[in-house]
């Protein structure tokens, strides 16, 4: 017979993995429906859930949402900051299109590995 124990642990592993599947998938609408304008929204609802995967493979999982929405947070701005200046137009073209790239790679990288129950790479640098 199976301990209960270990049937609640795979329950809450199932329910924490759920959660960040949910997160992915509201990320990527708000990337997709408002280029990640709106992405505040789940960001903070990562930070609630990450301490309660602390020490499960889902923790890497909010890590991962986490710092793909600051890094394209913070290229968009720095593409704000050239297409400001005018003569930097078509830089900040580039940049925003490499960051939109970029995030929907981590996105869907996201996915794929959590659809595996694998953790993220470096989940604590």
């Amino acid at each position: 017979m199976i301990p209960d124990t270990l049937t609640a642990d795979t329950r809450n592993i199932h329910t924490l993995q759920t959660t960040a599947w949910w997160l992915y998938l509201f990320h990527a609408v708000c990337f997709l429906l408002t280029l990640g304008i709106l992405s505040f929204v789940p960001l903070v609802l990562n930070y609630l859930a990450r301490p309660k995967a602390a020490h499960t493979f889902v923790y890497s999982h909010h890590t991962w949402q986490i710092r793909s929405f600051w890094w394209y947070f913070v290229w968009g701005c720095i593409g704000s900051v050239l297409y400001i200046t005018f003569i930097g137009i078509p830089g900040a073209l580039i940049v925003w299109i490499l960051a939109w790239g970029w995030y929907a790679y981590r996105l869907i990288a996201g996915f794929t590995t959590l659809d595996k129950h694998l953790p993220m790479p470096f989940p604590d640098h």
